[in-house]
């Protein structure tokens, strides 16, 4: 894994996949059917939240390391 994010999966019911949300990085969040796949594809859309933040030229958080809430 190449980001230093928390990431938060969890199992959906409702959806039949496993969930994940990068606090850090509002409106990160990613899916699918396994819980590798869904981490997989969370390491996807944290490159992809950079990389459009750093086009638009805003700030990039930088990780916090271990969250308190979750």
């Amino acid at each position: 894994m190449s980001s230093k994010y928390g990431i938060i999966i969890y199992w959906s019911e409702k959806d039949n996949s496993f969930l994940t949300e990068v606090p850090e990085l509002a409106g990160c969040m990613a899916d699918g059917e396994t819980y590798q796949e869904a981490l997989s594809n969370t390491e996807v859309v944290i490159s992809e939240w950079i990389e459009t933040a750093q086009s638009l030229g805003r700030q990039i958080p930088q990780p916090k390391g271990k969250l308190m809430y979750a």
